[in-house]
């Protein structure tokens, strides 16, 4: 089966692109699948080690009006002809072969005002033509799957749920370079650790608040965004991770955390209470004392969180991620097949 998966959104970091990294990893690696991989960006080359990707220097601002609006150059004028196609969550193109794309999340959809009015309108254009062309949606959460249902007309049973995981490199980090590490950013001895984001769903305000006399440390806020390959290390010396998000569609950092050891407190709603199960502290995001409370409960079950958040890391792989999209990938291509004979 000859699978194209569009890759371009490598070029941004966050969430999304680790989900397409270690997700193409893996599928590079399968001896019943023939990868072919589109990637573009005009600012970033492709720097990894997957083979056969096909590499163009054509910025985003170009391509969601291409495949979006124009759709003018279905997506096999640059890979060829494949049997499935996965896009991306930014871009729509036309295609002759079946379609699989997938959901991280519905903000700019069901909370426009966490979003920025530009978002917005991409991701209405292409939930247009998803909800018209793609053969099965994969949802990264139940209760992606869940709002997916409830903001758009596609299907139940089009909506497939396929958990992301941790990578690899999430696990509890030496000493030594922890202390290094401490000292490069100036962190104190004991914080609390918040991950920081644009606009108002991340919740820092009440985070702040509800720190009070413990030391409150904010990616890109209170010290320099940190490089993917140094989260290992944040996690493993931060005291407990405070993740109290209006919203989202997974929550990785979560997974991340618990893989480091790092006791979390998160909200009680959506993605976040699916992932973290038992094994954090949950809280109403809109409840200061709620917050306040998780935080102390956090700190004085520290041990027994790390271990259970050992415990519930394992639930989630991308070897697992992997094969259950492979299935996606298998029904709608074995249909096709019976279908034309």
């Amino acid at each position: 089966m000859k699978v194209g998966f569009d890759i371009s959104q490598l070029a941004f970091p966050g969430g999304v692109s680790s989900y397409l990294k270690n997700l193409a990893l893996r599928l590079g690696k399968r001896k019943d699948l023939d990868m072919i991989y589109f990637y573009s960006s005009l600012r970033r080359n492709y720097a990894g080690s997957l083979k056969n990707v096909k590499s163009f220097r054509i910025p985003p601002t170009i391509l969601e009006p291409l495949f979006n609006r124009l759709r003018v150059l279905p997506i096999e004028a640059f890979i060829g002809k494949v049997d499935v196609f996965h896009s991306s969550d930014w871009t729509q193109p036309p295609s002759r072969a079946k379609k699989v794309t997938t959901f991280h999340d519905v903000i700019p959809l069901k909370f426009p005002e966490l979003s920025v009015p530009k978002n917005v309108n991409v991701h209405k254009r292409r939930l247009e033509l998803v909800e018209r062309e793609i053969d099965v949606v994969i949802a990264v959460s139940q209760s992606t799957k869940n709002d997916l249902i409830e903001i758009s007309n596609i299907s139940e049973e089009k909506i497939k749920v396929v958990y992301e995981a941790a990578g690899e490199e999430f696990v509890p980090q030496p000493d030594k370079k922890i202390e290094v590490f401490r000292k490069k950013f100036g962190l104190p001895k004991k914080f609390i650790l918040a991950i920081g984001g644009i606009g108002n769903r991340r919740n820092l305000q009440r985070a702040k608040q509800a720190a009070g006399r413990y030391n409150l440390v904010i990616t890109g806020e209170t010290i320099p965004q940190v490089s993917d390959a140094d989260m290992p290390l944040l996690y493993s010396a931060a005291t407990v991770l405070l993740y109290p998000s209006l919203y989202e569609g997974f929550g990785l950092p979560i997974l991340e955390a618990f893989g480091c050891g790092c006791p979390v407190v998160t909200s009680d709603c959506s993605g976040m209470s699916e992932v973290a199960g038992d094994a954090a502290i949950l809280v109403d995001p809109k409840n200061l004392e709620s917050i306040k409370e998780g935080i102390r409960e956090a700190i004085a079950e520290r041990e027994r969180l790390r271990e259970k958040g050992f415990v519930r890391a394992k639930n989630f792989s991308w070897e697992k991620c992997a094969a259950e999209t492979v299935d996606v990938y298998n029904s709608i291509y074995q249909r096709s097949q019976i279908l034309h004979g």
